[in-house]
């Protein structure tokens, strides 16, 4: 045994004891990494016994379990849920520009960042759909806190309309990216990687209800279509033959594959229970099938070509490759000559042999070329003569394209991407911001109209004409109303009675020296002092954690459409939550609460509040 073997052998045995350490030291980590390795060969079952295991060691370290034992189980349940798709085509892409591959129209991918997605999506969501003509742009964005959500935006005259999120059920607390509608424009299919899934990203569809004007609730479209992997950009294709997705199952992490399936309006689902099978049905091989392929239809979609056309690209491309092909020549010559002049006199002989060797090429090189420009000319007179008038930008423009997997029986065409988006869009409406605040220059309140509950405001004067910005030295927000002659302007909404005594001074020192306090419950006028002694009144909310982890069933979103109850969405610790009230009868509460509850909601709590 050597000295290097030996050094090998003990630095193999020092990381295995490190490893051996840490595990040690992280029971809980190794649980979790074996479930992770379980999950991704789709044997879920143990994945989720790693996770309970995991659970029992320490029970205080739940929050790190939650998510893997949560997508282990959305990914048991949903093995009773797999089709078979019949594998056209698979081959793999750059993932920077994977999207271009899709038998899409030309020109409509652009890339992010762009106007609508100013962030650009890191590794995979790198570009927005967005055809000429188009008159609704479905598009994945940030948000404020860097969370990607499906926008709208909607061609209005000669103007879009500013971006609004789609609804809440396909809005998560993670990601969703690549929104694409069918041809029909009934159906919109994404990718989520906080909806119900089995992890990374899983591919989604959401019906348009023409009932109620909106997309219904999300389903994940199952095995083989979704898996532990990313799955994403799911479309099918215009004239009905195929469904093609991307995924980076099986893949290095700079490139994805593009999987062509036959396209089957009401696949069949059956359970696939053993992970082994159900790792070979996600791998999606080809049948490689030259009967299922069509080509023309699936690939070329516009601009169809004849063999003279054809002919035309072909001997375009034979020119342009010769001519790239001499200029490289041309390029290395130089650089010879350059660093002859510059050798030593022993290089020199070398180099000056080089040299001639590929001086005497040039003319074959420069030949070659003459004689396809030659050949590129009589097409084109043949072309005039035979009364054709050619559209050489856009001809040349398809020789650009690059063509793939045509050995195999599909081929993939590279589509050219988008200009850059530059659209006139309407603003935002901004919501006005109640808090009391002093500003440079102060502001009236858009509406005066009170909130329900107690409320206070710190009352600035009466005067017999309306006031003005001028008048409110830097208050904001500040409400006017009229009573009879007179005007009466009130700053601030404060719902404690020392929230408001806390700014009185403030206001005080601004020159409103005779500036008081005064109390309002639902809008109307009460005293001070009976105001006081209702804060201490109770007040309930219905707090309920939805059972999909998102989104409220249908059942619960109809009470709250009929009866116009408020309800707040917000996430709590990473989980989505959703509140109802305030309510000031505890009976109203629990009513609602029990109605929830039976409509298969989720865990309903109540909370009090004074």
């Amino acid at each position: 045994m050597t000295k290097k073997t030996l050094h090998t052998i003990l630095i193999t045995l020092g990381l295995a004891l490190s490893t051996l350490q840490a595990a040690a030291q992280d029971p809980i980590g190794r649980l979790l990494a074996k479930a992770d390795s379980a999950r991704l060969e789709y044997d879920f079952a143990s994945a989720a016994g790693f996770c309970r295991e995991a659970a029992e060691t320490d029970s205080t370290a739940l929050g790190r379990i939650e998510e893997t034992l949560l997508m282990s189980e959305n990914g048991l349940s949903m093995m009773d849920f797999c089709s078979r798709p019949v594998v056209v085509a698979r081959q793999t892409f750059p993932i920077k520009d994977f999207f271009l591959y899709y038998p899409l129209r030309d020109h409509a991918w652009r890339e992010a960042p762009n106007q609508l997605d100013s962030l650009g999506g890191g590794a995979l969501s790198q570009a927005v759909y967005f055809p000429d003509g188009a008159k609704d742009i479905y598009y994945s964005a940030a948000d404020e806190d860097k969370i990607r959500n499906i926008y709208k935006t909607s061609l209005a005259d000669s103007v879009w309309t500013a971006p609004t999120l789609i609804n809440e059920q396909l809005t998560s607390s993670s990601d969703e990216i690549y929104p694409m509608l069918s041809p029909d424009g009934e159906s919109l299919y994404f990718a989520s990687k906080g909806l119900y899934g089995m992890g990374g990203y899983d591919l989604y569809v959401s019906t348009w209800n023409k009932e109620t004007g909106d997309w219904d609730v999300p389903v994940n479209m199952g095995f083989p279509y979704s898996s532990p992997h990313d799955d994403f950009l799911f479309i099918n294709t215009e004239d009905g033959r195929y469904s093609i997705f991307a995924s980076n199952r099986g893949c290095g992490r700079d490139s994805v594959n593009i999987y062509v399936l036959e396209y089957d309006g009401m696949p069949v689902r059956e359970a696939v229970r053993d992970p082994k099978e159900l790792k070979a049905l996600s791998g999606l091989s080809p049948m490689r099938d030259p009967t299922r392929m069509d080509n023309e239809s699936a690939v070329n979609n516009s601009d169809s070509q004849g063999a003279d056309t054809r002919r035309y690209i072909d001997k375009i491309k034979e020119t342009r490759s010769l001519r790239d092909s001499l200029a490289r020549f041309n390029s290395d010559l130089d650089e010879m000559r350059n660093e002859f002049s510059a050798a030593a006199d022993e290089r020199k002989a070398e180099l000056s042999s080089l040299i001639q060797e590929k001086e005497l090429l040039l003319p074959t090189l420069n030949a070659n070329l003459q004689a396809a420009n030659k050949e590129l000319q009589a097409i084109e007179m043949e072309f005039l003569a035979n009364g054709v008038v050619l559209d050489v930008a856009k001809l040349q423009e398809r020789a650009d394209k690059d063509v793939v997997g045509a050995a195999f029986g599909y081929t993939f065409t590279r589509q050219n991407p988008g200009p850059a988006i530059n659209l006139a869009i309407m603003e935002p409406e901004r919501k006005f911001d109640y808090s009391f605040m002093i500003l440079p220059e102060g502001r009236f309140a858009e509406d005066n109209t009170l909130p329900e509950g107690i409320v206070y405001q710190i009352q600035l004067f009466t005067q017999s004409r309306k006031a003005t910005v001028a008048d409110l030295k830097g208050l904001s927000p500040v409400f006017e109303k009229q009573s009879g002659s007179k005007y009466i302007c009130s700053a601030g909404l404060f719902r404690t009675y020392s929230d408001a005594l806390s700014n009185l001074n403030k206001v005080k020192r601004l020159g409103f020296r005779t500036a008081e306090i005064r109390a309002y419950r639902d809008g109307e006028p009460v005293s001070v002092s009976a105001a006081r002694s209702l804060e201490n009144e109770r007040l309930y909310t219905v707090v309920f954690y939805p059972s999909n982890g998102q989104s409220l069933p249908e059942g619960a979103m109809e009470i709250f459409r009929n009866t116009g109850m408020d309800v707040a969405k917000s996430l709590e610790n990473g989980s989505v939550v959703f509140k109802a009230g305030p309510f000031r009868d505890k009976g109203e509460a629990e009513e609602l609460m029990s109605a929830l509850k039976a409509l298969g909601a989720g865990d309903c709590q109540l909370s009090e509040a004074r």
